[in-house]
């Protein structure tokens, strides 16, 4: 494998540690600033603001403009979300770090996915996939538990977990730098600049993959965000460090499935993916009526190896169907029901939890990803994906 591709593997891996670093310091800043489940969500969610911007403005940017700088553009943003979570002294801080983040996300998806899979070339497009894919589970994986066990055990829990991000992120901006340019200059000046791109030709076989990644990401969502409350509030476990193990586990699942299967063909992981979804959304509600810890592991290895399958499945997929000259832009497409699937339902589950309870919000939560799922399979039964030439 070339140095370049592991470096920008790596920075897809950074960015998304970004997404999660928080995660089990929602609930200090929520004592520090006096906010509720509700808008403890929306922070949470406010990033799919930056990640729509991103991806409908700039989605397919990086297809003239290049990848190398539009990435180190995002490095740099990154950084200063990083420093305003770093340095907030009130909520509206958290939302505004939370929205430059998955604006810096949302740049960096697209391009970085589509750069793997050209310096790869388009003859090992199945090796690009897996290496954006392990380094993004890597990411979120790393992220709670680094934040976590600096929130429990070491001073300044809201600092140094932020401090030492800031102190990742520029280390991967050099490499980045030093790693070579796929978008001739002739292309790029040729390229028309377009964004969100969804030809025609592949929006039939487009919905499957986009139906199980809405539901794949719904379910992470509800764990970097929520978990750490079902923690506390249903199995009385207050340590942050295991909030953030527990994110941690879901991510080395993930990672390891898509290690562990990466000769099984995409569609055969997204089917797979979507029949296993089923029982990882029964085992999260039953951990929670029985206020189980064990159940509650077990579910969330499940829910690594459908969410890693139906992930890898669905973007292995799309990236087969998009035509070269749009890469970009349909990467960034199927990127954008990623981030509204991992920010929208959330906010519905604490609006759900405030009218009634929190297990009447997850069962409906868990009933409508189990409805998706079930629509995706038969959509997929209808459509066989044809890989674009």
């Amino acid at each position: 494998m070339r140095p370049a591709t592991i470096a920008v593997g790596s920075m897809i891996g950074v960015m998304f540690m970004g997404s999660t670093i928080v995660t089990p310091l929602y609930s200090l800043y929520a004592q520090q600033f006096g906010f509720s489940k509700v808008v403890l969500t929306l922070i949470y969610a406010a990033y799919v603001i930056g990640n729509l911007t991103s991806l409908f403005f700039f989605g397919g940017v990086s297809d003239h403009a290049g990848r190398r700088r539009i990435v180190l553009r995002a490095l740099m943003l990154a950084a200063v979300s990083t420093c305003l979570f770093l340095f907030a002294s009130s909520t509206p801080w958290l939302f505004v770090a939370r929205a430059l983040s998955g604006f810096s996300i949302g740049l960096a998806a697209g391009a970085g996915t589509a750069w793997i899979a050209e310096l790869d070339s388009a003859a090992d497009r199945t090796r690009a996939t897996l290496v954006a894919i392990v380094g993004n589970f890597g990411g979120v994986a790393l992220g709670p538990l680094i934040s976590g066990l600096l929130a429990q055990y070491v001073p300044w829990p809201l600092h140094l977990p932020f401090a030492l991000y800031i102190a990742i992120v520029a280390v991967t901006a050099v490499f980045i730098a030093r790693s070579p340019e796929t978008v001739s200059a002739t292309a790029s000046s040729s390229r028309n600049g377009s964004t969100i791109s969804i030809p025609r030709s592949i929006r039939a076989q487009f919905v499957a993959p986009a139906v199980t990644a809405f539901t794949m990401f719904a379910l992470y969502g509800f764990y970097f965000s929520l978990v750490p409350s079902v923690l506390s509030e249903s199995l009385h476990e207050s340590n942050r460090a295991v909030g953030g193990a527990v994110v941690f586990e879901l991510g080395l699942v993930s990672a390891a499935t898509i290690l562990m299967t990466r000769r099984m063909a995409s569609r055969t992981c997204m089917l797979l993916a979507l029949v296993l979804l089923l029982p990882s959304l029964a085992l999260l509600i039953v951990a929670q009526a029985r206020s189980s810890l064990p159940l509650l592991l077990l579910g969330t290895t499940l829910s690594g190896v459908a969410g890693a399958l139906g992930y890898r499945g669905s973007l292995q997929v799309v990236n087969q169907i998009a035509p070269a000259e749009q890469r970009a832009g349909v990467a960034s497409a199927y990127f954008l029901v990623c981030f509204i699937g991992n920010s929208l339902p959330v906010i519905a589950v604490a609006m759900l939890t405030r009218a009634f309870n929190s297990l009447v919000a997850d069962g409906a939560f868990a009933v409508t990803l189990a409805v998706l799922a079930l629509a995706a399979l038969a959509v997929s039964k209808l459509q066989r994906p044809q890989v674009s030439a």
